[in-house]
């Protein structure tokens, strides 16, 4: 068969049989199809260089040798088989000019014949294959968040039919991945963890992350980690210098608090949630800062205003620097109220222009059109002075649509710290 008889293909070969939509018990051999490809025959002395210029028209399957024998498992002949993409080569005529070149002075023929290949469930896509089961015209979504050996998924609503079958999937198609777990609530709002139903593999929480040069080992059942932080625990770290004290009201299991104590700073790290206070102090010992790092099981506000309180003087009156650290972004700037008449008057009279004034990084969520706005209006009502004009804003990240999570960093004001007028709230947040 030359090559003007060949048919064109069919761009499409690349999507599992059709039989499989709404399938939602994995039956990886449903997936298997035989197609035609294009391939071009190449002596066995140029395949390498050959393969190397025809790098981007080569075909590029999971699992699939882009180079055959001619002859299948028979005996080896004088040349090989290089299998090409037939969305990008359909003829001889679709080779550019370098193709045709290297081609040329190697004196291999410009001519693509056909090859039947069966292409299996193994060499399709964790998206292709999504696409083909789940029904047709609905969102696919293949992404998740990796936290050690476990996948974390946000499906929706119309996905949750098949939820077994896409934990599955991407158990064999993502290497050191061995549990697959979707989210079930919203994050539990006295300890920052949500519920979550494994979908496929073992059933094991703890895991192990490295983070920034730094090891974390945790229950992702019990504890709140988020993954996409990383770039934000490093950006805000970075701003310490060693030496400096470092006050972190919601520390979770620890990604302030343990690289700012490795770059040589004193932490003062608290959270509420029993799990999250005992996997700090588990990686503050991994990581052999725990010398550094005092832990607090406790309330947020009770933190600042217990042993915060007691340690702020004689914090601030030294040489350090001192900064607080706020991340709960759903809550955190509500806390802000915790520093009005931190420190009594007589203490600012005393000592006035010898102190240090702490800095503050407060995360919160925001729904609004100008976030910044939205957030600089809410932690400046919450401290009882404005900021605007006195503060930095930092956008952190796209949370949902229409839902940013932003970072308001400021010296908290001495107006704040030595006021008499408190307004403390009537009730307790456990945060």
């Amino acid at each position: 068969m030359s090559d003007q008889e060949l048919p064109t293909p069919d761009p499409g070969l690349y999507k599992a049989p059709s039989a499989v939509r709404g399938m939602t018990c994995l039956n990886r051999e449903a997936f298997a199809q035989t197609i035609t490809v294009p391939v071009i025959r190449i002596p066995k002395t140029a395949i390498h260089k050959i393969t190397k210029c025809l790098k981007k028209v080569a075909l590029q399957r999971p699992g699939l040798k882009r180079v055959i024998n001619e002859h299948g498992d028979e005996e080896e002949s004088e040349h090989k088989l290089l299998l090409l993409d037939p969305t990008r080569v359909t003829s001889s005529d679709d080779f550019s000019g370098e193709e045709a070149a290297a081609l040329k002075a190697s004196n291999v023929p410009q001519e693509v014949t056909r090859h039947e290949l069966t292409l299996t469930y193994h060499n399709l896509k964790t998206e292709e294959i999504l696409r083909a089961v789940l029904p047709e015209g609905q969102d696919v979504t293949s992404g998740f968040s990796r936290v050690g050996h476990i996948a974390h998924l946000n499906l929706r609503d119309h996905q949750l039919p098949y939820r077994k079958l896409i934990g599955e999937v991407i158990v064999d198609k993502n290497p050191g991945i061995t549990c697959v777990v979707n989210k079930t609530n919203t994050i539990d709002s006295t300890y920052r963890n949500f519920q979550m139903e494994v979908l496929a593999g073992e059933n094991n929480m703890v895991t192990k992350v490295r983070e920034n040069g730094v090891h974390y080992e945790f229950d992702f059942s019990q504890v709140y980690w988020n993954p996409r932080l990383s770039t934000e625990h490093d950006r805000v770290v970075s701003t310490f210098n060693r030496g400096d004290v470092i006050l972190d009201v919601f520390a979770g299991v620890g990604p302030f608090a343990v690289p700012a104590a490795r770059r040589g700073c004193t932490v003062l790290a608290n959270d509420l949630n029993p799990q999250s206070h005992r996997w700090l102090k588990h990686n503050c010992q991994l990581n052999k800062v725990n010398p550094k790092v005092t832990t607090f099981n406790m309330d947020g506000r009770e933190f600042i205003r217990g042993p915060v309180r007691e340690r702020l003087p004689a914090l601030l009156a030294g040489d350090a620097t001192v900064h607080f650290v706020m991340n709960l972004p759903a809550l955190a700037l509500e806390f802000l109220d915790a520093f009005k008449g931190l420190l009594v008057p007589e203490l600012n009279k005393e000592t006035s222009g010898k102190l240090c004034l702490p800095k503050v990084h407060c995360y919160g969520f925001s729904k609004e059109d100008d976030p910044q706005k939205d957030v600089v209006m809410r932690a400046s009502a919450n401290l009882g002075f404005e900021l605007e004009g006195r503060c930095s804003v930092h956008m952190v990240r796209n949370v949902a649509p229409n839902k940013e999570m932003m970072c308001v960093s400021f010296t908290l004001p001495s107006e704040v710290l030595y006021s008499t007028n408190t307004g403390k709230r009537q009730r307790t947040l456990h945060i």
